[in-house]
Parts: C-alpha cells; structure tokens; sequence
C-alpha cells in the first residue's frame, strides 16, 4: 500500500514504538490518529507530528475494554491502515506468580484482546473502505518461554497465532493482517519490568549483554510491512 494520502491509527502511540510509528507514518504522508490512555504522551506525539508540518490528532483510548475500542474507531472515523500496538508488562512488583488477578486480566485484556477486537473493528472500517492493512505487535518473547513473566509471553504468542490466522482476510476482504516481533527496544517499557523506574533485575544480564534496539528501527519495519503488497500473515521478527 501506498502511505502518502492515506490515513492511520495507531494505539499506544503516546511513547516508544507507538510514538515511532506515528511519526514515520506522518514523514511518509499519512495523516495519523495517536490513540493512547497516556493523553500527556498522546499530545506530545501530535506536537511532534505537526512540528514538523505533519497531520495529526489525538483520542485517549482505552483498548483493554470493547467500549474503549468502539469509541476509538467511532472517534478515529475513516482509516486506511491500523497499528494494534498497545501493550504493557506485567513487572516485578510484585511478578509473577504473585502478581493479582488483576494485572494478569489487565496485561491479557490490553495486549491479546486489544489486537484481537482492534482488529475486528479495523476489518468493518477498512472493509467500507475496499481495504487497507492491519499491523499488529507481538513480541520475540511470544516465540518461547519467559520464565520471569510468563503472562507477557504468553498474551504475545497469541499476538502471532492470531495474526497468521487471518491471513485470509486479504482474499475475503482485501485486508492484510501482519505482526512486528521487536526484540529488546529502547522504551519505556524496559522500567516498566520493574518499578516502573529501574528494570527488573532478571532482565539487567539481557540489557548488559546487548544493544537494545531503537523504536525508530521498529518503526521503518512496520512501514515495510505495510507497503508490501505481498506480505500476508507475516510475524516479522527484529532483534538484534
């Protein structure tokens, strides 16, 4: 697909990844929907874009709920592209197992059935529309065990299952579904292991024995992704 005209949304685009994908879609010439619960990091997001003469807005968007996702596409209105990239951790404080039920049904409501029913509801846009493409991001921790948070492991892994499973859209609905698999990335979401300020510690060896990547690499793979006409189903990994 072509970016230059068309218009996308992206979820948890308030920082990190999201802020990435925003922007490069921006430079790219989509006009782009920030979506995020975080509105101080959405609106610095959109301050970026129109910084430099790119269209933008923002919606606070809770993607964890099916009433956060119906009001964020009614208030997204027409898209072309969907990037279903909102996701948390489940951390150290405490982690797992005596992590809450609550956080486990948090952590699995925000990164699994978020990119499922983000997707749902892209299917009925983007199908008005005669098409459009849909990333979603999992994770290479969906690829195997994480012993140290196994609940995130586990809600990205069915990322990837999810996402392969639709690669029939594009021959029913001209919609083509492909997932980013970002290895270690220079985020926010590195503290957020931990206490939100330091990351855990289990994770400190994988940090001193690598150069996480940075968001904007992730972010030139999805635009990848979504000018490709002949990626269907993809999980596309990028790690170091």
């Amino acid at each position: 697909m072509e970016i230059q005209g068309k218009s996308a949304l992206v979820t948890g685009a308030g920082s990190g990844i999201g802020r990435a994908i925003s922007l490069a879609l921006a430079n790219a010439g989509a006009s782009v929907v920030v979506a995020d619960v975080d509105h101080v990091g959405g609106l610095e997001t959109v301050r970026l874009i129109q910084e430099k003469a790119g269209n933008a807005m923002f919606i606070g968007a809770d993607v964890s709920t099916p009433k956060g996702i119906r009001s964020m596409f009614v208030d997204a209105g027409d898209v072309d592209i969907v990037c279903n990239n909102a996701g948390i951790m489940t951390g150290d404080t405490p982690g797992w197992p005596e992590v809450s039920l609550e956080k486990i049904h948090l952590v699995l409501n925000t990164n699994t059935a978020g990119v499922i029913m983000g997707t749902r509801e892209a299917v009925e846009i983007l199908g008005r529309r005669g098409g459009g493409v849909i990333i979603n991001t999992a994770s290479v921790a969906g690829l195997g065990p994480m012993p140290f948070d196994p609940i995130y492991s586990a809600s990205k892994a069915a990322v990837i299952n999810f996402t392969q499973s639709c690669a029939q859209l594009n021959e029913w609905k001209n919609i083509r579904v492909n997932a980013v698999l970002p290895g270690m990335v220079n985020t926010p979401i590195i503290a957020k292991t931990g206490d939100g300020v330091r990351p855990a510690a289990w994770l400190e060896p994988a940090i001193a024995a690598t150069t996480p990547l940075e968001p904007e690499v992730i972010a030139e793979t999805v635009l990848g992704l979504i000018q490709d006409d002949s990626k269907i189903g993809e999980a596309e990994v990028v790690a170091n």
